[in-house]
């Protein structure tokens, strides 16, 4: 019953050579969850599982960085050689399918619902995917934002992610206790953290390991601060 994170990407606010924007699969014995569809993240999925293979999408937010890749895993669902499937479950923040659809608007209308099962989050939002409990918080970002908290149903392991937020009470809330919190750094402005934010946020986890570092930072000096590694695509770690 081992849980697992697989970095996809993490760069911001644009992919970079070998480095797609925020996305990661958490994984199970039976469940396969990606989470954040940053460009370029649906091809460094196909590296470990088939698209038709997830089995539900969470979003934090709408920025195009963590939710551009919506787009294409629309078209790979409903007009590529893969097997028929009932529609993907998708968490996300209010108007996210509105976007899509903005995205996806041509000469005929193209619902989000075709391909995907929309749900919108809100704070305290709870959802059951296969062996996992999936929690959503409310974070500080300057838009509708949110955090997540997935418990492993019959080990009790947890793993955190805090989106994109400023230092905020519910950052605190998600990292609680966690086997693995993962915490953005970018570092510039006033809607994300910082690492020595990451670092405070994350002392009350079991292990912290941050993402997203802004272009303002080398990964060294995000690590160097924090006191914790700093994901790179390509990752595999054990959560717990």
């Amino acid at each position: 019953m081992t849980t697992t994170l697989t970095v996809l990407g993490t760069a911001t606010p644009y992919p970079r050579p070998h480095n797609p924007c925020s996305g990661h699969l958490l994984r199970t014995d039976r469940t396969t969850l990606w989470i954040d569809a940053g460009p370029g993240t649906l091809a460094a999925l196909q590296t470990t599982c088939r698209p038709d293979h997830v089995d539900a999408v969470w979003i934090s937010h709408t920025h195009a960085d963590h939710t551009a890749d919506l787009l294409p895993y629309y078209y790979a669902l409903l007009f590529a050689d893969l097997p028929p499937r009932t529609p993907v479950p998708l968490y996300g923040p209010p108007g996210l399918a509105a976007r899509l659809e903005a995205y996806l608007h041509g000469a005929a209308p193209n619902p989000a619902g075709a391909a995907f099962e929309v749900h919108e989050l809100h704070d305290g939002h709870r959802a059951d995917v296969g062996d996992l409990i999936l929690t959503s918080h409310a974070v500080e970002h300057g838009l509708p934002a949110f955090g997540l908290r997935a418990t492993h149903r019959d080990t009790d392991t947890v793993f955190a992610y805090s989106g994109d937020t400023g230092p905020c009470p519910a950052l605190d809330a998600l990292a609680d206790g966690a086997d693995l919190f993962l915490c953005e750094a970018d570092g510039a402005g006033p809607h994300h953290c910082a690492p020595e934010d990451a670092a405070r946020a994350g002392r009350s986890a079991a292990r912290l390991l941050l993402t997203h570092v802004g272009h303002t930072l080398t990964e060294a000096e995000a690590a160097e601060r924090a006191g914790a590694p700093v994901a790179r695509p390509g990752d595999v770690v054990v959560v717990g």
